[in-house]
């Protein structure tokens, strides 16, 4: 895929994103249907879903793939980096990662995107692909648009997943 399909794509799903959090602020479904669209969007992805912050430790929440781990420590494991140092980090070779929890082995290259609001961690962005070295500067630059869009969209009572708010 070239850079311009590739922004194409990115542009698609983001505009689609838009239109689905529009009429719907509940993070359950916007969670749901988030997951789902990506999952649509990236054919490479083997994992597309959301890990909630409890206030202790991440909790698995809405995703699409195959069965992953459900609780991760805050540093531990890539989305535990993440969610500690609140910095998308990209990892090309989840193979060759020293703090690579692996959930599925399928996954070859990773994204995870944090979800900050008003200074509040709420969770990550997890993406697994297939594929070594899948994600790019344009992914995260994109990713990140998309999490602020579904940050800013969604009300944020996490009570129906066992997690405070």
């Amino acid at each position: 895929m070239t850079e311009q399909d590739k922004k194409n794509v990115y542009e698609l799903m983001l505009a689609q994103a838009g239109l689905l959090l529009e009429k719907e602020s509940s993070a359950l479904a916007n969670l749901s249907n988030m997951s789902a669209l990506l999952k649509q969007t990236l054919p490479n992805s083997v994992f597309t879903g959301f890990y909630l912050f409890d206030g202790k430790e991440l909790i698995l929440g809405p995703f699409q793939g195959g069965v992953s781990c459900v609780r991760i420590a805050l540093g531990k494991g890539v989305c535990g980096e993440v969610a500690q140092k609140r910095q998308t980090m990209i990892v090309d070779d989840v193979t060759k990662h020293a703090n690579y929890i692996a959930c599925d082995s399928a996954a070859r290259s990773e994204i995870v995107v944090p979800m900050v609001k008003e200074g509040q961690l709420i969770g990550v962005l997890d993406l697994d692909s297939h594929l070594v070295g899948d994600y790019d500067d344009l992914d995260q630059a994109y990713l990140e648009q998309f999490v602020t869009l579904l940050v800013e969209k969604t009300t944020w009572d996490f009570s129906m997943f066992g997690v405070e708010s």
